[in-house]
């Protein structure tokens, strides 16, 4: 194990420092500067190495969490990024940007503040592009077989690296002209940069992953691909076409100019921010910004706006504010609802909880101009206004960060004729096949909005059903089966 005292002897969680707020938001870089060796040996040395390790249940991968800690602890970064590669493709991804349900159930979680999981395994990842340690791993031969992935976020591309490995030949497909999905303009430069992405693209691409950015399968444009085509050309098809459709808000003003999608905001903000022609670009310099939704989205729009100059930004949420404390009714080892400062929180912005939208107010000349709300509080479970709590606030740009509702059913998942379940998603079986022979699903367009570290392993699993289904057997792991869900009272 880790240091056997170490829990004893450092009790403190410490993290690296977030660089100073006034030099951070004049960048887009990563918020955060880079931690001391020692200071990171000695917390990952705080794992107790359990005898049972309920952090590899609050992990839908299964990360070997107690091994890695002791290797760190240990000064042993070649092994240690060797059990980490074992059951995460892209730990620089969810060590970045994974809420880490892992450390909500450390069992030091009960009653001392948690191992720093997600900072040991980000800093093991990048200690090993650092060494040269990350290195191509292309098969020993090839099947024969071919399988095209639909969609080149975390699910698709972890799909994708499963089965080159494999030996099947893989080409990606991603609609946008560059590969990446959300994780290349969902998530901003501040919280991501896209180095990131692009120095595991170059592994794949060694590997013998094909990528085929620009082609909108199931669309009309130029050089667009039918789900008919598709499945003549392949051996397999994996959907990993994501959650696309945001949950839209129907009040009086919606339809004003500079009330927006998150994820009409985002992505061309991400490419101006990268150097890049973002068409359709919003800018919320000089102006008064609203963001509806308190989630990471949210927590995105609001660290771009500030970068960007907004003169102020508020973000709405109907829930009530969470407390600082875990709830009893969310007890350890399950994920609880507490109150968390994102980066983005620590450099600007009002957060108000339990309020309702009740209109978008227009200026007169079509745009917004300012949004009415009123408090609500849950009465027999619905939320209910709250008397005389009325009141109006200004804004020039709304953005709505309210979630989405299921993948993009015209097009691609029309074509193919595949079933939904009652949610809209696509249904699939135990070896995440849907109703259509030969065609998998992984990731949020089979499971609904989720979390990175569940799309990585439902890519993972999807490659272990598309790889029996190829040639009748497969060794490669399935770490969840569809069915599976976060843990959870």
């Amino acid at each position: 194990m880790a240091d056997p005292k170490g829990f004893l002897s450092q009790r403190e969680r410490e993290l690296p420092p977030r660089r100073p707020v006034p030099v951070r938001i004049m960048d887009w870089r990563e918020v955060y500067d880079a931690q001391d060796p020692a200071q990171l040996q000695r917390q990952a040395g705080r794992c107790m190495d359990c005898g049972i390790p309920f952090c590899h249940e609050g992990c839908p991968l299964g990360n070997l969490i107690p091994e890695w800690n002791d290797l760190v602890w240990r000064d042993d970064w070649d092994e240690a990024i060797e059990r980490l590669h074992a059951t995460n493709n892209f730990p620089e991804f969810t060590g970045r940007l994974c809420p880490a349900p892992c450390e909500a159930s450390c069992v030091l979680g009960i009653n001392q503040p948690a191992v720093t999981i997600k900072q040991v395994e980000v800093s093991i990842v990048d200690e090993a592009f650092a060494r040269g340690t990350v290195r191509p791993q292309p098969p020993d031969r090839l099947s024969g077989h071919t399988v095209a992935v639909i969609g080149s976020g975390p699910a698709g591309l972890a799909a994708a690296q499963q089965l080159t490995r494999a030996g099947h030949t893989v080409a990606v497909f991603e609609r946008a002209d560059r590969i990446g999905g959300l994780l290349r303009y969902g998530i901003p430069e501040f919280k991501m940069e896209k180095g990131v992405l692009d120095r595991r693209l170059e592994q794949m691409a060694a590997e013998g992953t094909r990528f085929r950015p620009g082609t909108d399968v199931g669309g009309s444009g130029e050089g667009a691909l039918s789900g008919g085509q598709l499945v003549d050309r392949y051996d397999a098809v994996v959907l990993a076409i994501g959650a696309t459709v945001p949950r839209d808000l129907p009040v009086p003003g919606r339809d004003l100019e500079g009330v927006m999608q998150a994820m009409d905001y985002l992505p061309p903000a991400n490419r101006a921010a990268l150097g890049e022609e973002a068409a359709g670009l919003v800018s919320a310099e000089g102006k008064d910004v609203v963001i509806i939704g308190g989630g990471d989205t949210g927590a995105d729009c609001l660290g771009t706006a500030t970068r960007q100059g907004a003169r102020s930004v508020t973000q709405l949420e109907i829930m009530p504010r969470p407390g600082e404390e875990r709830p009893a009714a969310q007890p350890w080892p399950t994920y609880p609802m507490l109150y968390r400062v994102t980066s983005a929180h620590e450099e600007n912005g009002e957060r108000v909880y339990a309020v309702s939208t009740n209109e978008l107010v227009d200026d007169g000349a079509g745009a917004v101009a300012a949004l009415r709300l009123e408090e609500v509080q849950m009465v027999d479970g619905r939320f209910t206004p709250v008397a005389g709590s009325q009141r109006e606030i200004p804004a020039q740009l709304v953005l709505l960060a309210m979630g989405f509702t299921g993948p993009q059913q015209a097009g691609l998942v029309e074509q193919l004729g595949v079933e939904l379940d009652d949610r809209g998603n696509v249904r699939r079986d135990d070896d995440y096949m849907s109703s259509r022979p030969g065609v998998f699903v992984a990731g949020d367009a089979g499971r609904g909005q989720s979390l990175i570290v569940w799309a990585i392993a439902e890519g993972r699993a999807c490659a272990a059903g598309v790889d029996t289904f190829l040639t009748g057997s497969s060794s490669l792991p399935v770490p969840i089966p569809p069915t599976a869900r976060p843990l959870t009272v």
